[in-house]
């Protein structure tokens, strides 16, 4: 287990921009959660928790009242009630509540990795649109489902590099280009992570490398992610791939950014205290984005918004 939790830290850091990285950030929650669930009522005692962890060892349980989530109990809490001689005691005594630390079945699994890198928790309670627990999440579920999506990626990726087609292949000619263009909603952390999985996917079709189409992806993502979580009514993202070169551009009628130069500082972010708590908002967004283009043009103006163009550069024998 020490192995998985130095794998979930390193997918955490924003530099690590490997396959397993790429890959963590296209799998959804939904893939990898635990879906058989056991649960408790508040007004059981500890004993009775103390004896569906021991059955089913488990080490964390969500607590549900009515069918809702208000709380999640663990193992460490169990050990709580035990040096306090209270096993009598209904678990609501012991168990977490108020605003809880969760993850969406819908949410890219890169957001929950950094939730879990941010909180330091053990386990996340799954929900799905309407509210309602749909499963539990640990740090082992995400290394277990990695593993066995790997194999799968392995073998993807032998047959991509032994197709013979040459980048943009379907792009004869200098001045055609294909545009693809998305909507952003902000605060749709759900859906966190669709605009720039479906260029990647449209560069891959039509021959991109590997390398390229990952590059572009991870800076797209941020990118997408920075309307999420900045602006009030999200923006859009555009990408114009030509054979020469690709342009994508993220655009909003925002807030706008007060200090550009300071905002490409590493670690530097605007986000509010409760995006923080969700995992989101480290600061390196716009650091990873300079990563990975070949320029990073950033024009904003406070109350007016935000234009962000990414260029790529194809190489020459790629073209």
């Amino acid at each position: 287990m020490k192995s998985g939790f130095a794998l979930l830290t390193f997918l955490g850091k924003e530099g690590a921009f490997s396959k397993v990285h790429e890959l963590v950030r296209e799998m959804r929650v939904s893939r990898v959660m635990t879906t058989t669930l056991f649960t408790i009522s508040p007004d059981a005692s500890m004993a009775e928790l103390k004896e569906l962890m021991r059955e089913h060892r488990i080490s964390g349980v969500p607590v549900l009242e009515d069918g809702t989530l208000i709380g999640i109990v663990s193992l460490e809490d169990l050990i709580h009630a035990l040096e306090q001689g209270k096993l009598a005691s209904p678990v609501r005594d012991f168990m977490t509540s108020g605003r809880l630390i969760v993850a969406h079945a819908s949410e890219p699994v890169m957001e929950a990795v950094r939730r879990f890198e941010v909180t330091k928790i053990g386990r996340m309670p799954v929900l799905d649109t309407q509210e309602k627990l749909v499963g539990m999440l640990t740090r082992g579920d995400i290394i277990e489902a990695l593993l066995g999506a790997l194999q799968e990626v392995y073998t993807e990726a032998e047959r991509t590099q032994e197709r013979p087609e040459r980048f943009f292949e379907a792009l004869e000619s200098d001045s055609t280009s294909l545009v693809l263009r998305y909507r952003v909603k902000a605060r749709d952390f759900a859906r966190g992570g669709d605009a720039s999985a479906k260029i990647k996917q449209a560069l891959v079709r039509i021959g991109a490398p590997a390398a390229l189409a990952r590059r572009v992806a991870i800076a797209t993502y941020e990118a997408e992610i920075n309307l999420i979580i900045h602006t009030d009514n999200g923006g859009t993202i555009t990408a114009d791939i030509k054979p020469a070169e690709i342009s994508v551009l993220a655009e909003d009628q925002g807030p706008g950014i007060p200090d550009v130069e300071l905002a490409c500082q590493p670690g530097y972010s605007t986000a509010t205290p409760e995006i923080r708590e969700m995992g989101f908002g480290a600061g390196m967004g716009l650091v990873n984005i300079k990563r990975c283009t070949d320029t990073m043009n950033i024009w904003s103006a406070v109350g007016i918004g935000t234009r962000l163009q990414m260029i790529f550069k194809v190489p020459p024998e790629e073209k």
